[in-house]
């Protein structure tokens, strides 16, 4: 049996209403929200917080995997007495809302998944991942400061903030958090098992998650809708925020 070791999220809350829960993808933290939070608070009661070593959360000392992030997700609704929430994650933010959706369906009444994808990582993304470890571990944090805002998306206008969020990371908290995607489970089985209403959120130039695994997401999850984010890449919230914040009020609409 796993035994889990919960960390507690530093976190901040804003607006009032229903719960909705945004977990950040990799190497970044909650500040990727904050082009949101103009159109979602004077409707929901909005939770940004940080996963485990990243921005302000502790480390904890293990790798991340998507089950132990889930884990400290449920440690802090339990804080906040949310007994169910909407929850949408961006890119490795939906691993661990897929994970959590696996473990605790009952504590969700809706499911937005953004920028993300449900298969596992490809051989040749596994290695890779692996090779980002070495290069940490040899210059920290720099290369991915300096690479990783054109990876993830085309709109230059937002390189300073980007590169800003990831210098501000823990090289440890990345390390940790690459093997845990690296290990995580192909989550495709549990898809036909989600009963909440999911909004799948897609940047129409995302060169990250392949267009034909958001279509697989769609196939086999039962409630759902995808929109598409024109000229939109892997950071859709910030990239077309309007657009994003209308596909999760609308998710609000219709929870469960």
């Amino acid at each position: 049996m796993t035994t889990f070791h919960p960390v507690e999220l530093d976190f901040e809350e804003s607006g009032q209403g229903y719960p909705l829960v945004l977990l950040h993808g990799f190497p970044l933290n909650r500040a990727i929200w904050y082009p949101l939070l103009p159109f979602l608070t004077p409707h929901l009661r909005v939770i940004l917080p940080d996963m485990r070593g990243f921005g302000k959360s502790p480390l904890g000392n293990e790798p991340s995997t998507m089950r132990l992030m889930a884990e400290d997700l449920c440690v802090l609704l339990d804080k906040l007495k949310i007994e169910k929430c909407l929850l949408a994650g961006h890119s490795m933010g939906g691993y661990i809302s897929l994970a959590f959706a696996n473990s605790y369906p009952h504590k969700l009444s809706g499911l937005g998944l953004i920028a993300t994808q449900a298969a596992n990582d490809t051989p040749e993304k596994h290695q890779a991942r692996f090779k980002t470890i070495e290069s940490i571990k040899k210059h920290g944090t720099k290369t991915l400061v300096k690479d990783m805002p054109a990876i993830l998306t085309n709109h230059t206008d937002l390189y300073p903030t980007i590169a800003a969020i990831i210098a501000d990371s823990n090289a440890e908290g990345l390390m940790n958090a690459l093997k845990g995607m690296a290990e995580r489970p192909d989550f495709t089985e549990v898809l036909p098992n989600i009963s909440a209403p999911t909004v799948i959120i897609a940047g129409e130039e995302d060169t990250i998650v392949p267009r034909e695994r958001v279509d697989m997401m769609a196939r086999l999850i039962g409630r759902n809708w995808v929109v598409e984010v024109p000229g939109g890449c892997h950071m859709p919230m910030m990239e077309a925020p309007e657009i994003v914040a209308k596909g999760l009020l609308d998710l609000a609409q219709i929870r469960k």
